[in-house]
């Protein structure tokens, strides 16, 4: 964060946020299940916080105009600045809020999530006022609660942080600490995805037929603490075995779509050690487990290749 004085009365400050990938333990965390997520900083958001005379504006790629004009979709964000700035006894007049981010949108990726960290952080940094973990969290989940219905919360828990994380609703976050290098393969399939109908949809069929779409999320569960245990002791070939598996089970769930499922069987076709979606689904990205880091660069290519709108190879890495 930065801050840089200006005047007494004009300032500008700068608030960032990087992005998110859940990798195993979509849609089943939202029924109380665990899930792993990693943060993903080749795409992220800056908001800088300007001093401008008039009404509470924001400049985006989607919109620019006052905050009491936002399109429906950006209302969350707009109520995230209210209640951000309600928090810090700030006026809600007098700002310009610019945001830039590379964050594709729909894409499964956490893009509102970072979007209103990076917000509240540059509130923050315009306020000169030291923020809490809790805090953060608690106002960012605002925009969330708007994006998604009945948000897990994992995204902006990951976007506030710098190692993979275990995830359970209403339980203390856990960090994982990994047994070696992982080299994943990140694919947009072009097509945006809808998280929070994605949800309903699953919680819907959770109600026709409880026992038979309950164990597919209890089997997303299964594999998501065997996947944990991969990360830390068992190693890429059993992670990517888990993988596999759970897109299994998303498939059944009906949120993952042709589009998806081409990149996914291709990735495998030429070696991933496990192809899955990432995110809400049906549209989106997948995620896919490659052999090493050579074997990442090659394996994006040929995603690019067969269509893919978009491809980052990336690793996580044991930091130890």
């Amino acid at each position: 964060m930065n801050i840089q004085k200006v005047t007494a009365s004009e300032q500008t400050a700068v608030g960032i946020a990087h992005s998110k990938l859940i990798l195993i333990g979509e849609h089943a965390v939202v029924h109380g299940q665990p899930a792993i997520a990693i943060p993903f900083p080749l795409v992220g958001v800056e908001s800088v916080v300007e001093y401008v005379p008039g009404t509470v504006k924001l400049d985006s790629s989607f919109y620019h105009g006052p905050i009491d004009s936002v399109p429906d979709n950006l209302d969350g964000i707009a109520n995230c600045v209210r209640g951000t700035l309600d928090h810090l006894s700030i006026p809600c007049k007098d700002l310009l809020i610019r945001i830039n981010s590379s964050i594709p949108h729909g894409k499964g990726l956490g893009s509102s999530a970072s979007v209103a960290v990076s917000i509240v952080r540059s509130l923050f940094a315009y306020a000169e006022e030291e923020y809490t973990s809790e805090e953060l969290l608690r106002l960012a989940d605002i925009a969330e609660t708007y994006a998604h219905g009945s948000p897990s919360g994992i995204d902006t828990i990951t976007i506030t942080s710098e190692k993979p994380i275990w995830y359970e609703k209403e339980k203390p976050i856990d960090f994982i600490e990994l047994q070696e290098d992982f080299h994943f393969v990140v694919a947009d399939s072009g097509r945006i995805g809808d998280t929070r109908l994605a949800v309903e949809a699953v919680a819907d069929l959770v109600k026709t037929a409880p026992k038979r779409f309950q164990r597919k999320l209890d089997r997303i569960g299964e594999l998501t603490h065997q996947a944990k245990y991969a990360l830390e002791k068992a190693g890429k070939h059993f992670l990517g075995h888990m993988l596999n598996e759970a897109q299994k089970e998303l498939e059944a769930l009906g949120v993952s779509d042709a589009g998806l499922n081409k990149l996914i069987y291709f990735a495998r076709q030429e070696g991933a050690l496990g192809a899955k979606l990432t995110g809400g689904g049906n549209g989106g990205c997948i995620i896919a487990l490659a052999k090493n880091e050579v074997h990442s660069r090659q394996l994006a290519e040929r995603l690019r290749k067969v269509g893919a709108h978009a491809v980052w190879p990336f690793v996580l890495k044991n930091d130890q």
